[in-house]
């Protein structure tokens, strides 16, 4: 084992950084001037036809395509549904990273967080729209998915108004002050105001309540590393100290930066070992990512007047199991495949989302955000990931539904790392 991480250090992890391989392409990204902007479908279909990786466009008429989807797309009675229809063409090219974002989903800020502290022509252009740089929305800390016309809470941010007021992963949302539940619309404007949200936590219609909560405003820019902060945690379990972080963005070296510093000086650094949770959020990842658990280098121990020593370490030579779903994606798909391909630990979770392109974000006329991916994307040259993802060492099913806040994958991460811990290094 220590062979092959050794042969990282000398070889360099061949990690693709994905949002760092497109930071080198956004200084040519231009954006026409308004009044010479063609309508959106235009600007949607001929973006996609200049910039989409695969000039074939994966095997589909990409004319025909847009002639098939323009007149629907005309005649759509509102933005919604223009939005639906729009993403129903690019679903055609069956590619991650390709997709339409409107102001009236949270990904939308979410996205441009990624991209506009990169990119001065979004600043520009976004002016009017995020006066002082602020992307934006309010938001009670969840993320949901629908499932046979149900909404359903798949996360929930740690130290969110949805953490505090008591809601679990798995509870059915059924409405917000007395109207459908909207992830942007229901606390549109209510941002520190308390609003009224009816949930179902079990299959029993007798478990429905209602409950009061604060939204508030999120930064597409600056929250996810609030969310990671909020995230640590050191559980105490059958003797041993597991440390604990929730990764949901990757897409900055300051996410990077911020789990060194608590694994090496933190609140971490006293751990017995690591688990690192990658389920769900954005991808992207600094081409060192794993050099942390990899690299070589030497220790260094200080010694002050009252001769107390204290010794730093440069890398986490301690046990890690890294958690993944089907809503890792992209860059964290490359760190799962590298944790098994150089035996840096164990993957427990679900087959990762099989979501690895390089994308590149564009505005279109009405500050909607397309997303297409502009490059393929090949891990140590020659294995493709999208598509097909990583299947986990230890596959653990997460049925959602009514799980009143159970989480039977990061238990499983505990418990592997505490069987970890308990076998002779020799045999690890």
């Amino acid at each position: 084992m220590m062979l092959r991480r050794n042969k990282i250090w000398v070889r360099g992890l061949l990690i693709v950084a994905l949002i760092g391989l497109l930071i080198g392409m956004l200084h040519r990204l231009t954006i026409p001037a308004a009044s010479q902007q063609p309508d959106l479908f235009d600007t949607v279909w001929e973006t996609v036809n200049d910039n989409f990786y695969d000039p074939e466009f994966n095997g589909i008429d990409w004319a025909a395509t847009g002639e098939e989807y323009r007149s629907q797309v005309a005649a759509a009675s509102s933005q919604q549904e223009k939005a639906t229809l729009i993403n129903e063409m690019l679903g055609a090219l069956d590619t991650s990273h390709t997709h339409f974002y409107t102001p009236d989903e949270p990904a939308y800020y979410q996205l441009l967080g990624i991209f506009y502290p990169r990119v001065s022509d979004f600043q520009t252009r976004l002016e009017e729209r995020f006066p002082e740089g602020k992307l934006e929305y309010a938001d009670i800390g969840i993320v949901t998915r629908e499932k046979a016309g149900k909404t359903f809470i798949t996360g929930i941010f740690k130290g969110s108004p949805a953490d505090q007021a008591g809601l679990k992963v798995g509870d059915q949302i059924l409405g917000v002050d007395g109207e459908p539940f909207h992830p942007i619309q229901s606390f549109l404007g209510k941002a520190e105001q308390p609003v009224s949200l009816q949930v179902q936590s079990s299959l029993n219609a007798s478990s429905q309540k209602e409950i009061t909560i604060t939204p508030k405003l999120y930064d597409g820019i600056t929250m996810f590393l609030d969310i990671m902060d909020d995230s640590v945690e050191v559980i105490e379990k059958a003797g041993k100290k597991i440390g604990y972080v929730h990764i949901w963005s990757y897409a900055g070296d300051q996410y990077q930066e911020k789990l060194e510093q608590e694994l090496l000086y933190g609140r971490l650094s006293k751990a017995d070992a690591l688990v690192l949770d990658l389920r769900d959020g954005w991808g992207g990842a600094p081409l060192t990512a794993l050099n942390l658990y990899t690299a070589r280098g030497p220790s260094l121990t200080s010694i002050g007047r009252d001769r107390a020593r204290v010794t730093h370490h440069s890398q986490w030579k301690k046990p890690v199991v890294m958690l993944v779903n089907g809503g890792s994606r992209s860059a964290k798909e490359v760190l799962a495949y590298g944790f098994q391909q150089y035996d840096i630990g164990p993957v427990v979770g679900t087959t990762t989302a099989g979501a690895v392109t390089a994308g590149r974000a564009f505005i279109m006329p009405d500050d909607s955000l397309l997303y297409v991916a502009v490059a393929d994307v090949y891990v140590d040259e020659t294995v493709r990931l999208e598509g097909v993802g990583v299947t986990p060492d230890d596959v653990v099913p997460f049925p959602i539904e009514y799980a009143q806040g159970s989480d039977p994958q990061k238990e499983r991460a505990i418990a592997t790392a505490i069987t970890v811990l308990n076998t002779p290094v020799s045999q690890r």
